[in-house]
């Protein structure tokens, strides 16, 4: 059976995170969905899959059901398939972020960097004064990354504000493209940098899935294979299964404990 999958995040106050627990789990345990959402007070982050009229009524629910209020009414969310049932179980989450950086400074909310839509991307990261990021770890970089872009060499997010402190300098970097798998990370990463003083921080919209889901793989400056978190693996061009083994993994470094560390950031 294909399997519709679903990413989604938003930065929203959730100041009754604990409580909306229960009851979002319940509501996905009851379409028979499997995946991982995170829930914290600064919002929501998760991955799920099942069914294409499952996926629909969760992603109507957080959008505009009574759950949520009209709180997430920006859901970042994309969309993509799979042959089989990428997850193994349901998982709802308490977090202190759904993403993990450790800086109270950056909050999403209150400012972020300027967003670049997939089809503007290609011009911004071959600008020479350009300094395009890659903030993900470094085994998704080691299975595919942007031409030219700079990989910070990081084994979890949190490594990332020491990282742009030890490297990165708002009197010589003064034009940062970053980028990252859906989204999410950047958008805490770019609230860090504009907080630090970097005068212009621009993101992908959507990230990598996003740019290959909307870029023809004729104009792509994409290299690689795009790691997701799920049994799926990696995706390329058009968001096409690559079902990558498991010696593929360990060539990228790749070991069971950090996919699953990295996967509940």
């Amino acid at each position: 059976m294909i399997c519709k999958v679903a990413a989604f995040y938003q930065f929203a106050a959730l100041p009754d995170y604990r409580e909306l627990r229960e009851p979002l789990r319940a509501f996905c345990a009851g379409l028979a969905l499997k995946g991982s959402v995170l829930l914290a007070q600064e919002g929501i982050n998760g991955t799920v899959a099942g069914p294409g009229e499952a996926i629909e009524a969760l992603t109507h629910e957080l959008a505009h059901g009574d759950m949520f209020g009209g709180r997430l009414n920006n859901l970042e969310l994309k969309f993509s398939t799979a042959e089989t049932m990428p997850f193994g179980r349901l998982k709802v989450r308490l977090k202190k972020e759904i993403v993990t950086l450790g800086d109270e400074t950056a909050d999403p909310t209150r400012q972020v960097g300027t967003y670049v839509d997939a089809a503007e991307w290609n011009a911004l990261i071959e600008a020479p004064d350009t300094l395009v990021l890659d903030t993900r770890n470094a085994f998704e970089v080691a299975m595919g990354t942007f031409d030219g872009a700079l990989d910070p060499g990081i084994r979890s997010f949190g490594q990332f504000k020491d990282f742009a402190a030890e490297q990165l300098d708002p009197t010589k970097h003064r034009k940062i493209a970053m980028f990252c798998t859906g989204g999410i990370r950047c958008e805490k990463a770019s609230a860090h940098l504009l907080a630090r003083g970097f005068a212009e921080v621009y993101h992908l919209k959507g990230g990598i899935l996003k740019y290959l889901e909307e870029v023809p793989e004729a104009e792509s400056r994409w290299r690689g294979e795009c790691f997701v978190f799920d049994e799926r693996v990696a995706l390329g061009h058009g968001l096409q299964q690559l079902g990558l083994q498991q010696p593929d993994l360990q060539e990228c470094g790749l070991r069971e404990r950090d996919k699953d560390a990295a996967r509940d950031e």
